[in-house]
């Protein structure tokens, strides 16, 4: 069996145009997995391969692909930019040992690497540093090393000086062995000369060099006080330290160069076998009861425990159902028996295939620490656990964000509505922050995601991959519903008809709960006036009103509901009337609570030069923005502020005409907050007016 101190499951992930990609690109030229690179701006990347990713030069949803480097086997997966695509990035993560962030030389720490760089913190996943396109106009090394303090509040070690900059830079200087790497003019990644460092270099990199010990050894404290006693720890002594505190997320290894002219790439990736973790030195993943509580258990990376496996990604193919799936332990064989904990049903593993891309290679075994596709998988979806049939478990879940932006659609002939509907449901399984649901009322199919590029993009896949020809409504915001004030009130609910009756009465108090807190429910009721057995059947009962609010018909948030009195019926009470009486005064009682229409607020983070600082600002202010931080960086200004989302539909275009098309922003989802009275009437007008219809 393999070796899995051999391994390195890691992920490539960054901004929007950092240069993943290119970077992915790079290490399979090195690798020998390809012959010819191909280039995102040309279209042709490995793994890029959808047509929309070629089209528009960006990367949607995550590839993986393996490779060779000095005796160790790379599982390298590419994942997207944008923000709408997020949750591409936070399952990988969720399942990779290490990760590349890669960060753009001129534009530095850029909104979606903070978010990304959250994800990895919150995974705990251990990272080396690439700083990128230190050809480019304006790039800057030493400002992006500060800005990973500033910003990601990380601590960087610079591993790599870069020689010369913008046009003139060459190379690079390691600071470990203090030598240069230079390559020549050829662009060709092997055709670089070792040297002596350039002569202006000499006093900075033996600087860096000394900084570099002194971190590194903080990871081990007899090295640290013989070296502030002047002996001097041994090569490999310190790069035992730089793996230790690189795994213990102490620091990162910072690196630097230009994937695009194949510029300190080796470095990077010597660094990936150096210093990031085997998969059997990871913490091992933790196992959860049916709740998702932790039991205390984990899975321990090794071939000869019972098999547990984790389904990350679900794709569709021209080969059929693909499941993306991370062996934690044991081994899997072609023709074996697994178990899908989350649905309790078992299934047999038919074809197992390794994925170069959209390409493979079949497999007949795989075991602990690999990522593979298993063809064909019926039931699993993503974020299920595989594991073996006498031995059953759950892996932590996953947990992705709610959809925050809806468009209605309806297929342009009445032959697709089928067509449409076997495609969505694919769709939906392969990428979960995707929801559809039909409107009852006007027949609409609805789609929900997380940005306009989103579904932009969803729908392009209908159209191309499906032939679904749809007419797509506007954009719609997913609005809540809350109360604002504290309300006591009594509801009686009797019937009569022959037989016996129904019959619950329930005095209780409503008041607004703390923010995100959801629904809660609590009974003081004392001298049993309300049988404690009748107290989840009023819960059930406020509790499935709170799906369609009584303003416009959205789900409401955050409301306290007590208990504390009511009477019942020997023979007439039953749990069924004690629900039926909630339900009627959650209808009662909201609108005397002060009911309040919610919007969805966005953190925008807004790229703008100088000279158009001050339209950006008054353009977010009439969208009803608060601006909340302004900094000035080398290029331009970075604007932060809050705005709600209704306001942000068509942003990109009006952005791009005031800043002559420099401008760029990306948002997300931050919280929700009340709508003024003026937009409230008019999201309920429209919600009656299509009642009506």
């Amino acid at each position: 069996m393999a070796d899995l101190s051999k391994y390195r499951n890691i992920g490539i992930f960054a901004h929007v145009d950092a240069g993943k990609t290119t970077t992915t690109e790079r290490i399979l030229k090195l690798t020998g997995q390809i012959h010819k690179t191909g280039e995102v701006h040309e279209g042709e990347a490995t793994t890029d391969f959808m047509e929309q990713e070629a089209e528009r030069g960006i990367t949607i949803q995550s590839a993986a692909v393996s490779c060779f480097w000095n005796d160790h086997r790379l599982n390298v997966i590419d994942t997207p930019g944008h923000v709408d695509f997020t949750v591409e990035v936070y399952r990988s993560l969720k399942v990779l040992d290490g990760g590349i962030g890669v960060f753009c030389g001129s534009g530095g720490v850029e909104p979606q690497s903070e978010t990304n760089w959250r994800y990895a913190n919150d995974s705990e996943v251990a990272r080396v540093i690439f700083v990128n396109k230190l050809d480019r106009l304006g790039a800057n090394f030493y400002r992006v090393v500060k800005q990973v303090e500033d910003v990601l509040g990380a601590n960087p070690l610079v591993m790599t000086l870069p020689i010369g900059e913008e046009d003139d830079f060459v190379g690079v200087v390691d600071v470990l062995s203090q030598k240069a790497y230079v390559w020549d003019d050829t662009g060709l990644p092997e055709n670089y000369k070792i040297e002596d460092i350039p002569a202006d270099l000499v006093e900075k990199a033996a600087e860096y060099r000394e900084q570099l010990i002194e971190t590194a050894l903080e990871a081990d404290d007899e090295l640290l006080m013989a070296y502030m006693e002047g002996e001097e720890p041994t090569l490999e002594q310190i790069k035992a330290c730089i793996r230790k505190g690189t795994r213990d997320l102490l620091f990162f290894p910072t690196f630097c160069g230009s994937a695009f002219k194949n510029k300190g790439i080796q470095l990077v990736l010597d660094a990936v076998v150096d210093y990031l973790p085997a998969p059997t030195e990871v913490d091992p993943q933790p196992l959860t009861d049916e709740e998702g509580e932790p039991t205390g258990e984990v899975a321990t990376v090794s071939a000869d425990e019972p098999l547990r496996a984790l389904a990350f990604k679900i794709m569709d193919d021209r080969f059929g159902a693909l499941t993306f799936v991370r062996i934690y332990s044991g081994r899997l064989k072609k023709g074996d028996t697994i178990l899908n904990a989350a649905t309790g049903k078992t299934e047999r593993v038919g074809r197992m295939v390794e994925m170069q891309a959209d390409d493979r290679n079949e497999l007949s075994e795989a075991q602990a620490g690999d990522i593979i596709a298993i063809v064909g998988m019926k039931n699993v979806q993503t974020g299920h656990t595989l594991c073996d049939p006498k031995d059953p478990c759950i892996l932590e879940a996953m947990v992705f964000p709610e959809p925050v932006i809806s468009i209605a659609v309806k297929p342009k002939d009445k032959g697709s509505t089928e067509k449409m509907g076997i495609a969505i449901g694919k769709m939906v399984a392969e990428d979960p922050s995707f929801r559809v649901e039909t409107d009852e009322d006007s027949g609409e199919t609805i789609l929900s995601g997380m940005g306009e590029l989103h579904l932009d993009i969803k729908v392009d896949i209908l159209k191309r991959t499906y032939g679904v020809e749809l007419d797509v409504g506007q954009p719609q915001v997913a609005y809540r519903e809350t109360i604002t004030q504290e309300v006591e009130d009594s509801y009686t609910h009797k019937k009569q008809s022959g037989g016996s009756g129904q019959f619950g009465k329930i005095d209780y108090r409503i008041k607004p709960g703390e923010p995100n807190s959801g629904f809660t429910f609590t009974s003081t009721v004392v001298g049993g006036n309300v049988p404690k057995e009748f107290f989840p059947a009023v819960e059930k009962g406020f509790a499935s009103m709170m799906e369609t609010g009584v303003l416009a018909g959205f789900p409401v948030l955050d409301v306290e509901v007590e208990l504390f009195d009511g009477a019942y019926h020997a023979v007439d009470s039953s749990a069924v009337a004690f629900e039926i009486a909630a339900k009627g005064a959650f209808r009662q009682s909201i609108p005397k609570a002060g009911a309040q229409l919610l919007e969805p607020v966005m953190k925008v983070d807004v790229f703008t030069p100088e000279d158009n600082v001050g339209d950006v600002i008054g353009d977010l202010n009439r969208r009803r923005g608060m601006i909340k931080d302004q900094e000035a960086g080398a290029t331009g200004v970075r604007i932060k502020g809050d705005v709600p989302l209704s306001e942000m539909f068509g942003y990109i275009g009006h952005l791009r005409t005031i800043t002559s098309g420099r401008g760029q922003f990306s948002m997300e989802f931050s919280h929700y907050a009340a709508c003024p009275q003026n937009v409230a009437d008019e999201v309920i007008a429209a919600s009656k007016e299509k009642d009506k219809k």
